[in-house]
């Protein structure tokens, strides 16, 4: 029997129960009857008949159990909502960490599942300290702080960064050399693990062109001290690389790129890729990817999201069915 593929609803307030409709119709066979979709189920309901989409739905509790294909399996949070077209914050914000709960738990005491897909959630839902599914899982799952790592990846190239959800101004703060040594082990042994593969990293700077080498820059004082410790436990990795140029095409020699920040790695990648790639997040006790998009509020209603990155997301889970 194929294991199963959990996937989180995600923020209502978003294109997420366009996306999930339009995946639904989209995979074959094989693929439906392995997802199973973690969310409030009247809420599902109100909005699929909103949007005029024709989906059956079923509400299930034994993620085990065999049932009718042809209907999309919720498992139900219940909430009651007050007005299911205008949620309040704390009712979001209470309904995305229950989700979030109820696929933790699966996920620990369920053989059964290949892994977790959780769909777009605005960050505020989590917190007001920058804190992300990433972080909220690794909380979760109780892994030594700092071994997460968001990694955003397609078959060209994977981007990874040492910071992730937290204000540029807050970067330099955050950034250390047992940080940033901690990620790139986590990179390099879950990489072999999942990708069956050594991966060839590089490593870019801070600063722009790495701040001339200046012994007052992070590259001299940070960077590169852990660049020679991490070449000392027999990882590949090079650098620092300038990151202004990284991207032109010397990108396509490695396996990973790391940066220091969300958008030094996220923008080009984004810009070369647009969203053909998934959100892996390394290091916890189950394997969870998201779709590499946000909520996109301003595309709400308009029949334009594009499900890609949310089919790219099920069929890799599925290969570790």
């Amino acid at each position: 029997m194929s294991k199963k593929i959990l996937i989180i609803a995600g923020d209502p307030h978003s294109i997420n129960s366009e996306i999930i409709f339009k995946v639904w119709k989209k995979i074959p066979y094989k693929l439906k009857k392995n997802i199973i979709v973690i969310g409030n189920f009247n809420l599902l309901r109100t909005q699929f008949k909103k949007l005029k989409y024709n989906i059956q739905l079923q509400k299930i509790k034994d993620v085990n159990k065999k049932y009718n294909t042809n209907e999309l399996k919720i498992i139900d949070v219940n909430l009651n909502f007050k007005n299911p077209f205008k949620i309040q914050k704390d009712e979001l914000k209470k309904y995305i960490k229950q989700s979030l709960s109820v696929a933790h738990n699966i996920l620990n005491h369920n053989k059964n599942i290949a892994g977790l897909i959780n769909c777009p959630i605005s960050k505020n839902l989590l917190g007001n300290n920058g804190l992300g599914v990433t972080e909220y899982l690794a909380a979760k799952c109780r892994i030594k702080k700092n071994s997460e790592v968001m990694l955003i990846r397609n078959s060209k190239i994977a981007v990874t960064p040492v910071t992730t959800h937290i204000r540029l101004k807050d970067v330099v703060k955050k950034l250390k050399k047992e940080i940033i040594i901690t990620k790139i082990k986590t990179i390099n042994q879950q990489f072999k693990k999942i990708f069956l593969k050594k991966p060839k990293i590089a490593i870019l700077g801070l600063n722009p062109h790495n701040a001339e080498l200046k012994k007052s820059s992070e590259e001299i004082k940070l960077i590169i001290p852990a660049i020679n410790k991490i070449k000392r436990l027999k990882i590949d990795i090079s650098g620092p690389f300038s990151p202004d140029t990284i991207f032109i095409k010397d990108f396509i020699k490695y396996d990973v790129i790391v940066g220091m920040y969300h958008d030094q790695v996220l923008t080009p990648f984004k810009t070369l890729y647009k969203f053909d790639a998934i959100n892996l997040t390394l290091g916890l006790n189950y394997l969870r990817v998201s779709p590499d998009h946000g909520v996109a509020r301003n595309l709400i209603g308009q029949n334009k999201a594009d499900p890609i990155s949310l089919i790219e997301c099920i069929k890799f889970i599925n290969k570790f069915g």
